[in-house]
């Protein structure tokens, strides 16, 4: 009983989950070690901008349409942006629905899914960031390096000489220096940051339209119909999507900085969705051009824009491309820095790292032991590991994160969310849906009906001013006006037509085979609300259907050899039809009618296509890269099982919070004994239990708190 006793509240600790203060009614100053607000919503769109246009503007377009899609990589560009939408709508939901917090989908997992999950997407955010501003750094290093003509490179390995595991490399001391560099000035604050981050995109930004501009005069159409638009086909086309992919990562940077920001609900989705849209524009506007400019099999791989002008003997333009990718790859270094220490800020402040990594200056208003640590380990990676070897491990933490997002999206939909405020006074959940009204469809106040006006006259309705009629400026009568409780409705039946005629035949119809197709799947009425037991089905029905997804994903990538076997076709329908299954019981379960600002559409399938294609370009990274991985997650076990389960915040208190049940209706309260509770009204999803015996907490809560005779419920 004793094992059986630990385990359960290791579980408990394990899947409990945060509540979040979402009214924004505590002033800032109140609360100390806060960040300012002082982000617009363009400066979140720069931050967003920037941290994608830089090696996907200047190096992966030449990459992709040299080696795998050709000119096609217009294609693989837009169909990579419509996958980074699915993810990034789910990133704008979750903007809105915890606005006023920074970790992004640290702080999201935190308080859907639970702390444990919450620290493994945290823990990958900062190796993705930290690789990121490493990779950054290196980059820009070697871009210098070329400007010079490889001089600082042929100097340090002939003076200090070679080393490395898998790639001949050398201590790289301008990679250094630039990680440094960067690493205090987003240390001397938001604003100094964010100025300097919004110079260098507008001198990217001006860049790129000369680059456009420019290359139009280059422009032959011939180099389209040479091999073909599609030289390596379809194939070639989504292997390219695939690695595109990769140049829209940097989005989630925005969802860091909700704390930061002055308007979070409104401007996290709409920079999100702008940041992702001027990204496809900028990268299909270069693709097409690089591509027209130069034939695909002749483009540069390390420079591919730089090279552009020089075989078209325009050398002049190589020195202003240099200066834009110099601008692009400064700002997407910043933009790995910038969100690497709000993270670990936000996840030492839950008390899952070290504290002394939440302390705010008093002075910069920034993370400054979590910038400064964060900075120099990635300067110490970008002195010691070359380049390729970083860009390895870049992209499974950032996936791995997109992935929970939408997981997390998915199961918040389909939860029931109670007020601790409302409950603690009315102890009833969806007490907002318990109004009556009459059948006029008038509210009644306190369930009476609201009293009856005396009857008035015609005349007293309508008024003296209104029976008398009325003159124009000419003496000319007005229209006279129409008396009645109804107004005068418009005769359509000369405008209704054979057309309209069949499209109302439609509507019918297809309503028809709705409801049938409704009833025979047994999904829920728009009018059904999501319960606690629902919820909880659905959170299981996403954990296996992201197991079955990954081992679907696993026999396609990986069993090609074997897809003509029967066993290997039997494992894989099999494993289809479980996918299926998943999918039809979460769209058995009836979802939260509440309505925010901006809410992903579609759910739950775009929720279901993000999952999928997360983890199938999870599964296409390299196994040397999920060793590396493993390694990390080791580490961050050691930290989290050592030190973080024990000096979380919610560690004093996960146990004071239980359900109570009356008939058919459920509530979530709160025990107040010796609870500080560091926020105004919070929400909670009703899915998490985090008790140590229900039927304990509740004896022993309707006994201290329920005077004797009171109703269920009533708690004073």
């Amino acid at each position: 009983m004793g094992i059986r006793s630990a385990l359960d509240s290791l579980f408990r600790r394990l899947v409990r989950v945060k509540a979040l203060d979402l009214t924004g009614n505590q002033p800032a100053e109140e609360v100390p070690g806060k960040l300012p607000k002082c982000l617009s919503t363009m400066d979140l769109v720069s931050l967003g901008v920037g941290s994608c246009m830089g090696t996907g503007m200047y190096v992966v377009s030449g990459l992709v349409a040299r080696q795998l899609a050709g000119p096609a990589v217009i294609i693989s560009f837009t169909i990579a942006a419509m996958a980074s939408i699915l993810s990034g709508v789910c990133y704008a939901e979750f903007g809105v629905r915890v606005p006023k917090t920074t970790g992004s989908a640290y702080m999201y997992s935190y308080v859907t899914v639970g702390e444990f999950t919450a620290f493994v997407i945290g823990w990958n955010l900062i190796l993705e960031y930290l690789i990121g501003t490493a990779a950054g750094a290196s980059a820009l290093s070697g871009c210098l390096d070329s400007l010079f003509r490889s001089r600082i490179s042929t100097f340090m390995m002939n003076n200090v000489g070679g080393f490395g595991i898998h790639t001949k490399t050398y201590p790289d001391l301008v990679a250094l220096i630039i990680a440094v560099a960067v690493t205090l000035v987003v240390a001397a604050g938001v604003k100094k940051s964010i100025t300097f981050n919004n110079i260098l995109n507008a001198l990217n930004l001006a860049v790129w339209v000369f680059m456009v501009v420019g290359g139009l005069f280059f422009a032959d159409g011939q180099n389209w119909s040479k091999e073909g638009f599609m030289p390596y086909g379809f194939s070639g086309v989504m292997t390219g999507a695939a690695t595109c992919f990769y140049a829209f990562i940097g989005f989630d940077i925005i969802a860091t900085t909700g704390e930061e920001a002055k308007n979070p609900s409104r401007s996290i989705p709409l920079a999100i969705m702008s940041s992702l849209v001027i990204c496809l524009v900028a990268y299909v506007s270069v693709s097409f051009v690089l591509t027209l400019a130069v034939p695909f099999e002749q483009i540069g791989v390390s420079s591919p824009l730089m090279d552009m002008f020089v075989q078209n003997n325009a050398e002049a333009g190589k020195y202003i491309v240099a200066i834009g990718a110099i601008a692009g790859l400064m700002v997407s270094l910043l933009g790995s820095l910038f969100p690497m220490p709000r993270v670990i800020y936000a996840m030492a402040s839950d008390g899952l790292l070290f504290r002394f990594l939440a302390r705010v200056n008093a002075i910069t208003h920034t993370p400054a032991w979590a910038t400064i640590i964060s900075g120099f380990l990635a300067a110490i990676l970008a002195l010691l590991v070359s380049l390729a070897d970083l860009i390895e491990m870049m992209s499974i933490g950032t996936l791995l994160a997109y992935t929970l997002v939408s997981m997390s999206v998915l199961i918040l939909r389909y939860q029931p969310h109670v007020e601790i405020e409302t409950v603690l006074n009315t102890t009833v959940a969806y007490a907002t849906f318990d109004n009556e009204f009459d059948e006029d469809g008038i509210q009644k106040a306190d369930g009476q009906p609201p009293e009856t006006a005396e009857p008035h006259s015609t005349l007293h309705e309508a008024g003296d001013d209104t029976l008398l009629p009325k003159l124009n400026q000419d003496h000319t009568s007005l229209p006279k006006p129409t008396y009645g409780a109804v107004d005068p409705e418009e005769d359509q039946f000369r405008q209704y037509n054979k057309w309209t005629y069949a499209y109302s035949r439609v509507r019918e119809y297809s309503y028809i085979i709705y409801a049938k197709t409704r009833i025979l799947l047994r999904i829920p009425e728009t009018t059904a609300l999501p319960t606690a037991e629902t919820g909880r089905t659905v959170t299981m029905t996403t954990i296996v259907l992201f197991v079955m997804y990954f081992i679907f994903n696993t026999i396609i990538i990986f069993g090609k050899d074997n897809k003509r076997s029967w066993w290997c076709v039997i494992i894989i329908m099999i494993v289809f039809a479980g996918i299926l299954a998943c999918i039809w019981n979460i769209l058995r379960q009836p979802q939260n009618p509440d309505k925010l600002p901006f809410m992903a559409p579609c759910v739950p399938l775009i929720p279901f296509l993000g999952m999928f294609v997360n983890v199938y370009l999870m599964l296409k990274l390299s196994p040397l890269t999920w060793i590396r991985f493993a390694i990390w997650m080791v580490a961050g076990m050691v930290i989290y099982f050592g030190y973080g389960m024990w000096n979380s915040n919610i560690e004093a208190r996960y146990h004071d919070t239980t359900r109570q049940t009356d008939g058919s209706k459920e509530a979530i309260v709160m025990d107040s004994k010796n609870v500080q509770m560091p926020t105004a009204p919070s929400f909670i999803p009703a899915h998490a239990r985090s008790g140590a015996s229900l039927e304990h907490d509740q004896e022993e809560l309707m006994s201290d708190q329920q005077p004797p005779g009171a109703p269920a419920f009533d708690l004073k």
